[in-house]
């Protein structure tokens, strides 16, 4: 048994909620969570706490000892394989070799990051990233592939950010996305570095930072081209985002109708689909996760309506544009919605799909947001109402 298959048998033996346990070892639920589940190594401190707290006799700190050996001698092995691998490089004349392959990878593991777990394409995105940056640093490649390697790179940089960010560390995605940034520069890639820009505005989102958000944001339509791409679209709603967070309901709205507006002016598609478009669904999905964030009424009413067409077009779309986890998302706002316009009944109906899911899939997103739910339908005005309560337990058990 794994150290963090151990550690989720023990607290359930001892009938401890994740949040209990957070309680003893000083990490907030959604760390446990990434312990558990092995998405992030648990540190030592972590290990001995929860020994503590599960009365586990040393067995816990034990498992962690003998798997960090493991680590340990994996890393070194995997440090002497990629130094003589790297040495290889620079022998057999990287000059002559085409990039067209790694392009290729990039390409590909935009469109798989919608429908895998974060954790695989962090991996894929870090080995392929590794290429191009070692390419650009040996200076083993022809003079006109280096604009072309620094986009790849960036490329790369980017689905490192998302992936991170859907693990639930926002600096290290941060990190990620200036870099990204610093390669767009470098290429001359303006729909790269407003992609960027609306990546670094999620993040400060996602830490609930919406002034330096919007910041992010109007420093991003700097890059735009008039119907050049989505990223004018993207960036546009993220300002939607903001700006409901802030309150601001008018402009929130009016944000997103200079989305729509946006998207009927795009006469030249995106250079990349997958992860680097804005599909028409998600364009919905970020309007329906916008006016949640207000007081209801017609906001709710739109939200409502815009996360339902996300789901249609995703359910009914090409296979590369479904982005399962934010299909998930969807059905969670949608819910959000329908608490704020009272229907109880059709918020745990939008719920139903999410609820049956695995712990390994639910991202960062998915915890934060069910919680908000759960809080809702918790309201004293939903006292006594037995599908507020059975929605409310069903969501806690998703999290324990």
């Amino acid at each position: 048994m794994t150290f963090p298959e151990l550690l989720r048998t023990l607290r359930m033996e001892a009938g401890m909620s994740l949040a209990g346990l957070a309680q003893h070892v000083h990490y907030d639920r959604t760390s446990l969570h990434h312990f558990e589940t092995g998405r992030r190594p648990a540190p030592l401190e972590v290990a001995e706490a929860a020994d503590e707290a599960l009365s586990a006799d040393g067995r816990l700190v034990a498992q962690w000892q003998a798997e960090d050996l493991e680590r340990r001698e994996a890393a070194a092995a995997h440090r002497t394989r990629a130094a003589a691998l790297a040495m290889s490089r620079d022998l057999t004349a990287l000059a002559d070799l085409d990039i067209a392959e790694l392009q290729e990878g990039v390409a590909v593991t935009a469109v798989d990051y919608l429908a895998s777990p974060p954790g695989p394409m962090m991996d894929r995105a870090h080995t392929l990233r590794g290429e191009a940056f070692e390419r650009i640093r040996s200076g083993h490649h022809r003079a006109q592939d280096r604009s072309d390697l620094y986009v790849a790179a960036g490329r790369l940089s980017g689905v490192l950010s998302y992936a991170l960010l859907d693990m639930g560390d926002a600096d290290e995605a941060l990190e990620h996305a200036t870099a990204a940034g610093r390669c767009a520069e470098f290429a001359g890639d303006a729909e790269l570095a407003a992609w960027v820009a609306g990546t670094k505005s999620l993040i400060a989102r996602f830490q609930g930072d919406y002034g330096r958000a919007l910041e992010y944001v109007r420093d991003g339509y700097q890059w735009v081209g008039h119907g050049q791409g989505t990223g004018e679209a993207r960036l546009r709603c993220g300002e939607a985002q903001c700006l409901a967070n802030l309150g601001n309901s008018r402009a929130a709205n009016a944000a997103l109708d200079g989305a729509e507006k946006a998207r009927e002016r795009i006469r030249r598609p995106d250079t990349l689909e997958g992860l680097f478009g804005f599909s028409r669904a998600k364009q919905s999905y970020y309007a329906g996760s916008s006016l949640i964030w207000l007081q209801g009424g017609h906001d709710a009413e739109r939200a409502q309506r815009q996360a339902l067409e996300a789901i249609d077009l995703w359910q009914a779309g090409p296979v590369e544009e479904r982005s399962l986890d934010d299909e998930r998302l969807a059905h969670i706002y949608l819910a959000t919605a329908r608490v704020q316009l009272d229907d109880v009944e059709g918020a745990a109906e939008a719920l139903s799909a999410v609820l049956s899911l695995p712990v390994e899939d639910q991202i960062s997103w998915i915890v934060k947001r069910m919680d908000r739910v759960a809080g809702m339908l918790s309201a004293p005005r939903y006292a006594g109402n037995q599908t507020a309560a059975e929605t409310v337990e069903a969501i806690n058990a998703l999290a324990a």
